[in-house]
């Protein structure tokens, strides 16, 4: 599917103009989408994935704008995030109920990420799961708190970042500046490139169809999370739901010394039958999760 052609975002051609561009392309009912798929699927029908493709352009362009606070040329964020659409065009099995949008973000997302972390060099960036994860989710952590402000984070600030993000003060100062100390531009930021005085960013980001398209597809995919969530829980006895439900899915968990006294055991204890029923449920939801082709792709 690698030669199927498409609209390509490129400096010379202006961002705006290729947002204008895809906005072209329809939007696919269900049944539309469904039939198209089984074309694919069915009889290798390169027009039918190209359809399903084009169709959903402006929701990898929606998800490549949430990335361009890593210092990246945006249209190069984009043409990674239509290679991520594209993959999740090729292995999208319709059969599965639910829609292409929902699948097509994960991929979308991993093919965004595996693009940056490879134009990232590692000394930059640092190896560990926690700086990769601090990494990605730095900019939302400040936007919670409202610390979107230029140059270094207030102290407070880095303790609270810290504190969510499961690293240390000296990790959230230090890739802060790697990354530049600042928020994402401005939403509100001319699109002058090609000459279109007026048109802003959040113009193209409020797009009402692809707005339906990721909300509905995120919707979906949380609500098959807790679907898989509810069935691998159906997995543990009745004293690991509990105790698993108390640590791990409440808002402010319940302490190892309380548990070890409801159930005449030492803290120790419960804190095993907690890391033991942990790992069993994300075994069980991996292979639900499998079965439902719903995996995400490793970068």
């Amino acid at each position: 599917m690698s030669y199927m052609k498409l609209p390509a975002p490129s400096p010379e051609q202006g961002l705006s103009r290729y947002l204008s561009e895809i906005r072209k392309f329809p939007m696919l009912e269900p049944q539309e989408e469904y039939m198209l798929a089984k074309a694919w699927v069915d009889h290798g029908d390169t027009e039918a994935a190209h359809k399903m493709v084009t169709s959903h352009l402006r929701l990898a362009a929606k998800i490549a704008m949430g990335y361009r606070g890593y210092g990246l040329p945006t249209a190069e964020v984009i043409s990674e995030a239509n290679v991520g659409l594209m993959q999740a065009v090729k292995r999208f099995d319709p059969e599965k109920g639910f829609r292409l949008a929902t699948y097509a973000m994960w991929w979308i997302r991993a093919a965004i990420q595996e693009y940056i972390l490879r134009s990232w060099s590692l000394v930059k960036m640092g190896t560990t799961a926690a700086q990769k994860k601090l990494f990605f989710n730095l900019r939302k952590a400040k936007g919670k708190i409202g610390a979107m402000e230029e140059g270094d984070l207030r102290p407070e600030n880095v303790a609270t970042i810290a504190r969510n993000l499961g690293v240390t003060e000296e990790e959230v100062i230090s890739m802060n500046r790697r990354l530049g100390g600042g928020g994402d531009a401005s939403l509100n930021a001319p699109l002058t490139a090609d000459g279109e005085a007026g048109a802003e960013w959040q113009d193209w980001l409020t797009d009402d169809d692809a707005d339906q398209a990721s909300a509905f597809a995120e919707q979906q995919e949380l609500s098959q999370r807790r679907e898989l969530l509810i069935r691998a829980m159906g997995g543990l006895n009745e004293r690991e739901r509990h105790i698993l439900t108390e640590r791990k899915l409440k808002d402010e968990p319940v302490t190892l010394e309380q548990l070890s006294e409801v159930y005449g055991v030492s803290r120790e204890r419960i804190r095993q039958i907690e890391a033991r029923a942990f790992d069993k449920l994300q075994k069980k939801m991996r292979e639900l999760a499998a079965d439902q082709g719903l995996l995400r792709p490793a970068l």
